[in-house]
């Protein structure tokens, strides 16, 4: 599956970052907890260079906590980074980011110079949340579809802080066909960008494969059928997806079940662990307790 999802607008917030960055201080990434890898940008980790860069994995409400802890220790191993899972919508955990700035960069905030800070982050991902709630107030619009943001700003938080905002940025084609399934059934791809079905069935062996328990008391199935094809089709009939003559309709079961496994509907789940991401260990890196 190759997903083609590359608006003109994306092309527009590569060129702002690649003009913006020599005059920033330090970035900030908001990732996804529930897939950390297919959720950040590669381009972004070729241009910032030596900059310090804090990594947000959003939504960890959403995800394993076992995992989301792995994710934390090989994301710490890259140079210059500091990763901390959140809520973009919990004020107590977004309030230490400012003071986590500050720390990184001491100099600047006793030379009273506002720390430069740049926030990027894929669509649906919660940059527009984190940085409503940074400021207090409502500055950038949030929603539950992808491209919301559509035009830089800079934001004043009044704490030393000079917040940069740009668009949500993919990369042109998304070729990983494993990387692509994931985003897209996290919601961070629009809808007409995929199939369904397609979707729906392999977020169904990935289910049955790493919560096969959560599957199936989500769903009220004593057994889990043998292929995705057929637990697409056990939920579709347990959830009332039927068309003339009582076959399951499904477009709307594989529906069902990525709207649920977006809400959290089936528990906290993961959508990738680091062990399993290509080239995630070419430097070495090891992360402890990989059950």
């Amino acid at each position: 599956m190759i997903i083609d999802w590359y608006p003109g607008h994306m092309k527009k917030a590569r060129a702002q970052i690649i003009e913006i960055l020599p005059k920033i201080d330090l970035v900030i990434e908001v990732l996804d907890a529930r897939l950390p890898a297919s959720s950040a940008n590669p381009l972004l980790e070729r241009l910032r260079g030596d900059k310090p860069c804090i990594k947000i994995l959003n939504k960890s409400d959403l995800a394993d906590p076992s995992v989301t802890k792995r994710w934390v220790q090989f994301l710490e191993k890259q140079q210059g980074v500091k990763a901390i899972p959140m809520e973009a919508t919990n004020r107590r955990e977004v309030g230490m980011i400012p003071k986590l700035c500050q720390k990184i960069l001491p100099a600047r905030t006793k030379a009273r110079k506002p720390l430069r800070v740049l926030v990027v982050g894929i669509p649906n991902v919660g940059k527009s949340t984190l940085i409503n709630t940074l400021a207090g107030k409502k500055i950038a619009r949030v929603g539950d579809k992808p491209a919301i943001t559509t035009c830089p700003q800079q934001i004043d938080l009044r704490n030393g802080i000079l917040l940069s905002d740009t668009p949500g940025l993919l990369w042109p084609v998304l070729e990983n066909i494993a990387g692509a399934g994931r985003l897209a059934a996290s919601g961070a791809i629009g809808d007409n960008a995929y199939d369904t079905v397609e979707v729906g069935l392999t977020s169904a062996q990935y289910l049955a494969e790493k919560y096969p328990a959560l599957l199936r008391q989500r769903y009220n199935l004593s057994e889990l059928p043998e292929t995705p094809l057929g637990i697409v089709t056990e939920i579709g009939r347990h959830r009332g997806c039927l068309i003339k003559g009582g076959d399951v309709d499904l477009h709307r079961a594989a529906e069902l079940l990525l709207r649920e496994l977006r809400a959290g509907k089936l528990g906290q789940i993961s959508l990738e662990r680091p062990e399993e991401v290509p080239g995630a260990f070419d430097k070495g890196v090891k992360i402890e307790d990989q059950n």
